[in-house]
């Protein structure tokens, strides 16, 4: 279970792609065109944010029509063709004014360890490289592609609407 003062102030959750929206499997075509497996559940998770306050954004590694393509269907920002993860992050904060102890990273991989290391609260998905495991508070229950996007979702939201209520209980 996550411990709701780690949720309390977050303002941003990013997320990886391949490995978190996705199984971390490529299809490739015969005309070279790629396609991916993701998880429907997701956008449900995602609109629970947006309607928190919550800002969602996509950080990934590659640029790839693919990624462009659900990011869009699922209505959440999308930087592409990222070399350094925690830069992104450092900019996207600064734009938003906020902290990074504000920010939630979900990730799989090594090439997520910059962006893990320096927000309040580190995730990864439960097939995350062995690796990168120890770098994390929470690791979930599902893996990449199979409802790890819509579990932090659900998390988060659980704990921010118990701490409003337990706020508004006491006023």
């Amino acid at each position: 279970m996550l411990d709701e003062s780690l949720v309390r102030n977050i303002c941003l959750v990013a997320f990886d792609f391949d490995g978190v929206f996705t199984d971390d499997m490529v299809y490739v075509h015969q005309d070279g065109s790629e396609s991916v497996r993701c998880f429907r559940g997701d956008g449900i998770g995602l609109q629970k944010l947006a309607r928190l306050g919550i800002e969602t954004v996509i950080i990934s590694t590659e640029a790839n029509p693919v990624v462009t393509t659900r990011a869009a269907k699922l209505k959440i920002r999308c930087i592409q063709n990222v070399g350094d993860k925690r830069a992104a992050l450092e900019g996207v904060a600064k734009e938003l004014g906020i902290a990074l102890s504000q920010v939630v990273f979900v990730g799989n991989d090594i090439n997520d360890l910059p962006a893990l290391h320096c927000v309040g609260l580190p995730i990864v998905v439960s097939n995350a490289h062995p690796d990168v495991v120890r770098h994390a508070t929470y690791q979930t229950r599902y893996s990449g592609g199979h409802g790890a996007v819509r579990e932090v979702c659900d998390l988060i939201e659980k704990a921010l609407v118990s701490t409003r209520a337990q706020i508004h209980a006491h006023l």
